[in-house]
This record gives C-alpha cells, structure tokens and sequence, in this order.
C-alpha cells in the first residue's frame, strides 16, 4: 500500500535517484495551503472540492456547479480528480437537485466491473438562495455510511457559505462607499441657496473625490448642451475652444441617452465618442467620460469628467456616475429652476406649453386642445331647446265622493279601487233591519192613531181631533224618512268612471258613521296634469306652453300637454319650494289612469346651450356672493 501511493506521488525509491534522499510530500497539507490561500472563488472552490473528495473514501469523481444565485446559468467551477475528465454522467443528478432544491441520493446501474455506484448530489443554498449544486460519484455502502457522505457535505458547506457571505459583504461594503461618496457630494450641492454656487460646489467636489483633472456640468436650453460650471473655477469664458469641445461631448451623449467613455470599456455598448476623442487629443485629458442628467422624464443636462491617460475609467467608476446621476440631475435641475426670474419661468412654460402645441410630436396634445378649443366655440355660438323638468302626477278632473248617508253596519261590498262602475250601479250595501223595524213601529203607531182620531170625531172631541191629528202627521214623516233611508242603504254610483278610492271587501260588519266617505270615482275621460316646478324655474314658465310627458307606466309612448294654470301656491319637499303648475293633456290614452307619476318637460324656448347647462350654478354662485359680500 506504501509503495503504490509512493508512485502516486513520486516518492518512491526509483524517485530517490541521485540524491538518496526519500523526498515526502503530504497531499492534504498542500490542498488545505491552496484552500487556506485561495485568492480566487475558482481556485477556493477547486481546493475545497478537492479536499471534500479526499475526505469522503470511495469518490470517483466530483462535479461542482457554481452560478448567479436563483437565475443561473449554473457551470462548473471545479472537476474533481482532473478538469479533463468527463463527468457529464453527473450532469444529470446536477439538474435535478437545482429544480427540486433538495438533496438527492441516485442509485446507477452496475458499470462493466460489475460494482454499483451512487450520484449523492446537494443544492448550495445560503439564505435561501441557490448559488449551484455538488455532485460526488461514489461506490456503493450501507445505508448509514451514505448518510455520512451526506452529512460530510453539509458540513463543508460552511466553508462555501463562508465564501460567498464575504464576497456578499465585499460587495455590500463597496455600495456602501459609493452611496457615501454620492450622498456627501448631494450634500454638497444641497448646501447652497443659489444654482451657480452649488453647481460649482458640486463639480470641484466631485473633482477632487474622484481623482479627476476637470468635471464640468451643462444643460440643455435650445436643443444643446451649455456649461454652467466648470470645477476649481468660479468664473470661465463660454465661448472658448475647451467650453465647446466639452459641449460636443455633452450633446455625444446626450443624443445616444447613456454614459460615453474615450477610451471605451470592453464590455461597454458601442457608442459614438468622437467628441470625446477630440476633447481629450485637444484638450490633454487623456481619458474623458459623458452621462447624461435625466429630471422630470426628460435630458435636462450632461456631466463631463477628465483624467489623464494613464488613469483611464473603469466599469465601477461608470456604476457610481450612474448613481450619482440618478441623485444629482434631478436636484440641480430643480436648483436651476428655482434661481429664476418669475418673467423668465412664466416665459418658459407659455413657450414649452405653446411649443408642444405647435410642435412636431405630442399629436394626442393637438388633438385635445382643437377639441377643447372646438368645444369652446360651439358651446359659445349654439344654442338648444330649454326646457323645464318637473315631476308629474295625473290626477282626476271630476272627483265624486260616496258617504255613508247615516250611522250602520256594512253588510255587502260589491266593487272596490280599480274597478270601473256605470252610473247608478250598485256599490255597496248597509244593514237596514233596524230601519225596518222602527218602520214597523211607527207604522202600528200611525194605525193607533187614526183609530184615535175616528174615535174622537165620533165623539165630537174637536180639541182631541187636533192633538191626534198632529200625531198621525208626525208618525207619517217618520216613516217618510225611514224610507228615504231605507232607499239610501243601497249606496250606487254617481257617474260612470273609475272607483280611485275605497275597498270594504275587509270591512264587513264594521259600523261607518254618517258622513264618512266610502269611495271615490272619478271619470275616465277628464283628466288634469299636475307638474310640480322648482322656484328656481318658476320665472320661466307661462301660461299656453308646450311640454312633453313620460310616465313611468309608458316609458316610450310620450304625451302632448298645454299649460293652463299656474298656482301661486308653494309645497316644500326634500329642502326645496315646487311650485303647483297644472296642464291639459292633448289626448287622453285608454289605459291611463289617476295616481300616475311620471317626468314632464316644458318648452320654454331656444337658449345658449353652455347657459343651459351653467344656469343653476351661475345663479347659486349670484345667491351666495349676494349673501357673503357686504
């Protein structure tokens, strides 16, 4: 066993050669060398995969994918015991253990030596997020050495956590830089009441932190870019050579919409930079960078940076001017803005509002403003048909009451509310038993008495004759007037119509008293409209006008109406004071009926249709300056 791991490392008696001295070399000592100084994630994770192999006995081989964290893609980052080796059998495993996000342990079939291998593959997850995947090819054991394998893993994993948690810290502390130095210059500019000052402030600042020769910030008026401030100077000509070249290369980039390098970065977007080329042969900056400054939605300017040739600008140095241009255009563009005169801001938005009117672009704007503008006019010069609303209610032109014509008992109803009658027809009854026997009684009485009286004119009795005679005349007008009542308990119809009100259909044997109103019928062919008019539109009718009714039985069969009458009696309701205005309806349909609601309108003439609308407003507006001014 010595002698072949002898060979396998070169320290055997035939490696002694010359020297005669047996050279030992421990493989685990010099992995975990490797491990301890790995300066690199590919050469940290080759040492550890190596190391984890050598750990865990009966390994084949070994297969470590590595990638962005939960997106991928996933590729190898170490090959265990050679990365000539093909191990794309593990692959498989690989796959599987990233989609399901759990530890897997496959059992393959017996290659040609006969002996049964497993793939034990585990996902790497820190934090919840899964960075790749390791797979081990090892020989077949018992169950509980399998579960070592497993647990073997997910002890080393430490290690990896421990990788990628610094890398995560590294990158977490240089954002942390960044964000400072961008907020200190914000700060920076914020610091000054006025835009020149903290433009300037802000470019020297920004100079000095990054190491830069120039920076110089410009914005946009008229289409171009100006320079409004140029670091370590107070005051500079805007009409020099460098002032320009510099406004070339803020225009480069401004008009691509996105940061310009000279020289450009490997991985950058292909830009055109000959501004920026230019800017750096003329100028002596050998390397030049433009961002854009994007506020309110819109380029409001560039920031242009310079530094010699032998300090050239790199991807992070790009990732902080994006940051620092997120922060910075809106903030001095909002400086610049406000350090105005109120002539020049109200000058620019009319000009702004009237350019995107007249301009080329913003169609949807154009259309919008011909269509107010258009709605305007013809609001302005139509005019429409004014009418007045009001509620309505048909009541009857003739109301007939039946009453009880003395104190009873109801013993029959014949018709109640909705049914039409004929005239004279019956419609109900009163009980008449006590009227017949007190007919009776006064009947007998009356027959006493005229005996009375044959016996006193027998008897010469003139006095008696009289007093008997009065008697008989009063027992006659007794039952003269029990008939009439007698007569009257059959209660009928006035006139052929409709009964409005009254049913006694449930009232059977209840006592009425004499005169109690019992029905109401009322004709079917004489009816009165009833519109109830708010004040406010009180002034505008009068009497002979044309109106429109829809009641809510017959929606879509419209009524013809004239105004005839108009009460000066008010009624209050919801808040508000109606007005009583009665009409003549021009035809009288079959199935109209009284009680019926429904809205009707009253041409009062031809108006401005924008009055028509505004009307009520225009007048509340008059009541309540009426009533808050002195």
């Amino acid at each position: 066993m010595t002698d072949r791991v002898d060979r396998d490392l070169g320290t055997g008696p035939a490696a002694a050669g010359t020297t005669g001295v047996r050279a030992v070399i421990d493989p685990d000592t010099a992995l975990w060398t490797e491990f301890t100084e790995a300066s690199t994630v590919e050469a940290f994770a080759r040492a550890w995969l190596a190391l984890q192999c050598r750990l865990i006995s009966g390994v084949s081989g070994g297969l470590l994918l590595l990638g962005t964290p939960d997106r991928g893609p996933f590729s190898p980052a170490a090959v265990w015991p050679s990365p000539r080796r093909n191990l794309k059998y593990l692959t498989a495993a690989a796959e599987r253990a990233l989609r399901e996000r759990r530890a897997l342990l496959l059992k393959r079939e017996a290659g040609p030596d006969g002996r049964e291998r497993y793939d034990v593959a585990y996902p790497i997850e820190v934090a919840g997020r899964l960075h790749g995947v390791v797979v081990l090819d090892v020989a077949a054991r018992p169950e509980p050495q399998l579960q070592g394998v497993r647990r073997q893993l997910h002890w080393g994993f430490a290690w990896l956590e421990v990788l990628f948690r610094r890398e995560e810290a590294a990158r977490d502390a240089a954002v942390r830089r960044r964000m400072q130095s961008v907020l200190d210059l914000m700060a920076t500019a914020l610091s000054h009441d006025r835009f020149e000052g903290a433009a300037t402030a802000f470019v020297t600042a920004l100079a000095t932190t990054l190491d830069c020769d120039r920076v110089s910030v410009g914005f946009v008026r008229r289409g171009r870019a100006h320079v409004r401030a140029v670091s370590h100077s107070a005051q500079f000509r805007k009409q020099t050579n460098l002032v320009r070249a510099i406004e070339a290369a803020m225009d480069e980039a401004i008009d691509q919409r996105g940061i310009v390098t000279h020289p450009p970065l490997p991985d950058a977007p292909v830009r055109v930079s000959r501004a920026h080329g230019a800017l750096a042969r003329q100028h002596g900056g050998g390397a030049v960078c433009s961002t854009p400054l994007a506020a309110r939605g819109r380029i409001a300017g560039a920031l242009t940076l310079e530094r010699p040739a032998e300090r050239p600008f790199g991807a992070s140095d790009v990732e902080l001017f994006e940051a620092l241009a997120s922060l910075a255009g809106p903030a001095l563009e909002m400086e610049r803005r406000e350090d105005r005169w109120l002539v020049r801001k109200a000058a620019e938005s009319l000009g702004r509002q009237a350019g995107l009117l007249v301009g080329p672009r913003y169609l949807g704007r154009k259309l919008l403003a011909a269509a107010v503008l258009g709605a305007a006019v013809f609001l302005a010069t139509a005019e429409g048909d004014f009418r007045v609303t009001a509620p309505t209610v048909m009541e009857a032109g003739v109301l007939r009451a039946v009453v009880a014509p003395f104190n009873g008992y109801i013993v029959d109803a014949r018709v109640r509310a909705g049914d039409r009658v004929r005239e004279g027809q019956v419609l109900c009854a009163l009980d008449d038993r006590e009227l017949r026997l007190e007919r009776l009684k006064w009947q007998s009485q009356q027959e006493q008495l005229v005996k009375q009286y044959h016996e006193a004119m027998a008897k010469r009795d003139a006095a008696q004759v009289n007093i008997v005679a009065a008697q008989i005349d009063q027992a006659k007008a007794q039952i003269a007037l029990l008939d009439s009542q007698l007569a009257r308990t059959h209660l009928r119809a006035p006139l052929e119509g409709v009964v409005v009100r009254g049913d006694l259909s449930q009232a059977l044997g209840t006592p009425v008293e004499r005169g109690q109103v019992l029905f109401e019928v009322a004709p079917l062919d004489a009816y009165r409209l009833v519109l109830q008019a708010d004040e406010r539109d009180i002034a505008n009718l009068t009497v002979g006008q044309r109106g429109s009714l829809l009641l809510a039985a017959s929606p879509s069969e419209p009524l013809g109406f004239t105004v005839e009458k108009l009460t000066p009696v008010s009624i209050a309701r919801e808040g508000r004071n109606y007005f009583r205005v009665e009409a003549r309806l021009d035809t009288i349909p079959a199935k109209l009926r009284p009680g019926m609601e429904g809205v009707g309108k009253i041409d009062v003439g031809r108006r401005l249709i924008v009055w028509i609308w505004t009307r009520q407003v225009i007048d509340w507006i008059r009541l309540a300056l009426w009533k808050w001014l002195p």
